[in-house]
């Protein structure tokens, strides 16, 4: 039997491209899609202005892990990162020099259970937070943040709550009617 040929791409791989045997290893300690024909969440992309600025934000003050990412003419074009706490992974793209990276309608939810602190170490590195945490009607915690390409991040704590039904707590005493909050 032939060996396929593998094409290669104009695209390059950096020196912080995990190798191969990690990667794999990796790959195996992370749960399969599943095969029974129901919809598996996968990933997020963002669309930015500057990949390797995305990278400083998400991987070094958000704490993601870089998982691959791939270069053009040595400049950052494309990455993809893993969430420091689980297996959720998000993709960085770099827009096209007229797209617009505007997210209007998007925002992007990131749980971490010492959110206080959390923002406050963000604060310690400069880093501007749009709203500290406070509790909310439906019983999250939520600070609010923007990337660096503007895109509206949630930094929250929602615990047992996650799964929950969220009731807000003032739609109680509106005339007895519980109100489902649909946004965040």
């Amino acid at each position: 039997m032939k060996k396929r040929a593998v094409k290669k791409t104009a695209a390059k791989k950096s020196g912080r491209t995990a190798s191969k045997k990690a990667a794999a290893s990796r790959s195996a300690a992370l749960p399969a899609a599943s095969g029974d024909g129901k919809l598996s969440f996968n990933h997020a992309m963002i669309y930015v202005k500057d990949v390797d600025r995305s990278l400083g934000f998400y991987g070094g003050l958000l704490g993601f892990k870089l998982i691959e990412d791939f270069r053009y003419e040595g400049k950052a074009v494309y990455a993809r990162l893993r969430a420091p706490g689980n297996d959720g992974t998000l993709a960085l793209h770099q827009a096209g020099p007229d797209d617009s990276v505007a997210s209007n309608g998007v925002r992007l939810y990131f749980e971490v259970g010492e959110l206080d602190d959390f923002c406050r170490k963000l604060q310690q590195k400069n880093f501007y937070i749009t709203k500290m945490p406070q509790m909310m009607p439906w019983g999250w915690r939520h600070a609010y943040l923007n990337d660096p390409d503007g895109h509206e991040i949630s930094l929250y704590f929602a615990g047992a709550n996650r799964m929950k039904k969220s009731i807000i707590s003032g739609a109680k005493k509106a005339g007895g009617r519980q109100l489902v909050r649909n946004s965040r």
